[in-house]
């Protein structure tokens, strides 16, 4: 899971660099493809397909822009001054996964946006802080909560969506979600490897999802940011896998 979790980080600073005004969300898709193989690891999300009634994600990313929160198919969206998008990448190196995300800002954004993404990279930090053996699953989604509701009591922090166990399959229990009481919920135990990824909208916490049955967006379509590490639970603290 360490080397899925670095080819996952490298991949995403490899996109980060790349994501500027007029490059369309499909290049950095391409991009993300190639990285991954080059590696001998396997794009999670291309041909996910965890529902029947649905079409199997085709992008090797999820490539959300604005008031897209998670999701968002690659395509011929270029990107433009002033957008945020999210670049969600998940790989699966010899049968076991690694799954991150972060929003980047598309040349110069405007103030409340750089507020916005900074509670995004706060709330993670926050997070990942609190996962720690003895604590509580709730303790992760309060402390979440906590910088989220401190940057702004505008912000809406997305409830459908959230973390969750990783390990052989992408998404695994328990769910963690970004709200909370403390003290609740599993506890933690070294060896448990949890996805931890606060979504937060600049206006209401209600989503809907588009007609690709892929794509979910803020129903006030305000801008939204998106950030995820997969961290183990190890006798040390946390260890986040899903760096560079």
């Amino acid at each position: 899971m360490r080397k899925a979790g670095q080819i996952v980080g490298q991949t995403l600073q490899l996109l980060a660099e790349n994501a500027k005004p007029g490059v369309t969300t499909a290049e950095l898709d391409a991009m993300a493809y190639q990285f991954i193989t080059s590696k001998g690891a396997i794009p999670t999300f291309k041909g996910y397909a965890p529902f029947p009634s649905i079409q199997p994600f085709p992008g090797s990313i999820c490539a959300s822009v604005n008031e897209q929160i998670v999701h968002g198919i690659p395509g011929d969206r270029v990107l433009e001054e002033g957008d945020v998008i999210s670049l969600d990448c998940g790989a699966i190196y010899r049968g076991w996964h690694g799954d991150s995300a972060v929003t980047v800002a598309i040349g110069k954004v405007s103030p409340e946006i750089e507020k916005l993404l900074e509670t995004g990279r706060e709330s993670l930090a926050a997070g990942i802080e609190k996962a720690r053996k003895g604590n509580r699953l709730g303790d992760i989604s309060h402390s979440i909560e906590r910088r989220i509701l401190n940057g702004s009591k505008e912000y809406g922090i997305v409830r459908e969506y959230g973390g969750h166990g990783i390990g052989r399959s992408l998404w695994e229990e328990p769910s963690v979600p970004n709200f909370g009481p403390a003290g609740k919920g599993v506890q933690l135990r070294p060896g448990m490897v949890i996805a931890i990824e606060p979504m937060i909208n600049m206006g209401t916490h209600e989503t809907e999802t588009l007609p690709d049955n892929w794509t979910v967006v803020t129903r006030d379509r305000k801008p939204s940011v998106h950030f995820e590490h997969t961290v183990a639970i190890t006798e040390n603290g946390p260890e986040i896998l899903t760096l560079a």
